[in-house]
């Protein structure tokens, strides 16, 4: 079975959509200018991100911007320009009418999935992770509508269920992403072995084995090295680069190898 089953992400990515608009109308006018935990952004321009990404796959061109992009100190490639873009391009767009173009962009983009052939959602387009197939980019899209809803809840103190089958598809991308982590950003030793133990809402044990090369396997073949605990809310924050370990380390316990377990926690960060 696939990782991105057709059926499953399209309704999870549509519903995502519907939740994140549900949040958008319930703000005030000053709500939506709450700064977020992503620098240089506010609940609008996340917005404006959201409707960005989606115009693109919808052969969109973002609007013109007299801002240079490339200039602003939280853009580090190009994807990051490109975002700002439409960040930039929309941040005048009063927000009720910026609600309306959410509305209309996931819709027409609803309308596209549903009608998507198989054989489209299984080829091979260009991803944010480099060449995949189509699918893998919804959960990816998945993922990202997910986790600015969590940035959203952030910023307007709003918060809302972390857990269920939309947080449960959008996490693989984080623990995809783990074996990387430890290994190169954590750089964790050779035979070491590792156990991040997540409280609710997204409970569960996650596994690297570092023979070679760090993996994500589904169990242990002797102790671990060390085991970091802590609630899925705050791994997916660290984990997507919105808060930082050293302001959290009243929440995180470290069994074993303390130092290693401390250098894979500060560079836990995946997320450009």
């Amino acid at each position: 079975m696939s990782d991105w089953p057709q059926e499953s992400v399209t309704d999870l990515l549509i519903e995502q959509w519907q939740v994140i608009d549900s949040l958008l109308s319930a703000l005030d006018g000053d709500g939506w200018f709450s700064p977020t935990n992503l620098p240089g952004w506010t609940v609008h321009d996340i917005t404006a991100h959201l409707i960005g990404t989606e115009s693109l796959l919808s052969g969109i061109e973002p609007p013109t911007t007299d801002v240079n992009v490339h200039a602003l100190p939280h853009v580090h490639n190009e994807i990051g320009a490109f975002n700002e873009r439409w960040v930039e391009g929309l941040r005048r767009v009063p927000s009720p009418q910026l609600l309306e173009q959410y509305r209309e962009i996931t819709s027409a983009r609803t309308s596209t999935l549903r009608t998507l052939s198989e054989s489209d959602w299984n080829a091979e387009s260009s991803t944010p992770v480099g060449p995949a197939p189509y699918g893998r980019f919804m959960r990816i899209r998945l993922f990202d509508c997910w986790l600015h809803e969590l940035d959203i809840r952030d910023a307007v103190r709003a918060p809302g269920d972390e857990g269920g089958p939309r947080a449960e598809m959008a996490f693989k991308e984080i623990s995809s992403s783990l074996g990387f982590v430890v290994g190169k950003r954590g750089k964790a030793p050779d035979g070491s072995r590792i156990t991040f133990d997540l409280g609710g809402p997204l409970t569960r044990e996650l596994h690297i084995a570092v023979d070679g090369r760090a993996a994500l396997v589904p169990t242990l073949d002797g102790p671990p090295t060390v085991t970091v605990r802590m609630s899925s809310a705050l791994f997916t924050r660290l984990a997507c680069g919105r808060v930082r370990a050293a302001d959290h380390l009243d929440e995180v316990t470290i069994v074993g190898d303390h130092a290693l377990g401390k250098r894979i926690l500060d560079n836990l960060a995946f997320t450009i």
